[in-house]
């Protein structure tokens, strides 16, 4: 993401890091506006193991290891209630 989730960067990634919040979800972010070759390497990593989601803006976001997309997939997923289905199991008590 753009920043860390105490100090986003970006509305994308607050947007982000506050859907994710609403689960009680642990975060773990990397911001890669202080390391340009983790920027490159996310958006490689993506697009080789997920070629059908190229996704070339941040944040990216990974669930249980699985690339979901960006910002607006998460909101778009907390709308629909299928977040909540995806992060049932690992939200703390």
């Amino acid at each position: 993401m753009k920043g860390v989730p105490d100090l986003s960067r970006c509305g994308f990634s607050s947007l982000a890091v506050r859907v994710l919040k609403e689960y009680n979800v642990p975060l773990s972010a990397r911001n890669i506006l202080e390391d340009p070759e983790l920027k490159n390497a996310v958006k490689a990593y993506s697009l080789m193991v997920y070629p059908s989601r190229n996704w070339p803006t941040f944040p990216q976001i990974f669930i249980k290891g699985e690339f979901i997309g960006g910002s607006d997939i998460i909101l778009n997923m907390h709308q629909t209630g299928e977040l909540k289905e995806m992060v049932k199991d690992i939200a703390a008590n």
